[in-house]
């Protein structure tokens, strides 16, 4: 099983980043796949969520309105579209794979805000 993250970067506030997760090893079709969040000193938070047929969607407060969560169960890859970017986005971001009791976590990527 992998999930790799991609898309990551340093960008200035107000600014725009589309993040990529890569699946491979499990039904990615069947899976729900959600992109968390930790920045340093704080506890790891969901970000977005989205189910496996893509008829449903969820965020933090934190985000409504400025992410948006998609994902092509053709491709096995799920993105997080981030506009209007703040300094208190940056974190590293990290892909998640549940369905059931089945968690799978990718290794994060840096998403750093700064002017």
């Amino acid at each position: 099983v992998q999930l790799v993250e991609s898309g990551g970067g340093l960008v200035q506030p107000e600014g725009s980043l589309r993040l990529s997760c890569s699946a491979s090893g499990f039904t990615f079709s069947s899976y729900v796949m959600s992109w968390y969040r930790q920045a340093p000193g704080k506890e790891r938070e969901l970000v977005a969520r989205i189910n496996s047929d893509s008829s449903n969607t969820n965020y933090a407060d934190s985000v409504k309105g400025r992410f948006t969560i998609s994902r092509d169960n053709a491709k096995n890859t799920v993105y997080l579209q981030m506009n209007s970017l703040k300094f208190e986005d940056t974190a590293v971001y990290v892909c998640n794979a549940a369905l059931g009791f089945r968690r799978f976590w990718g290794q994060g990527t840096q998403v750093t805000i700064s002017s």
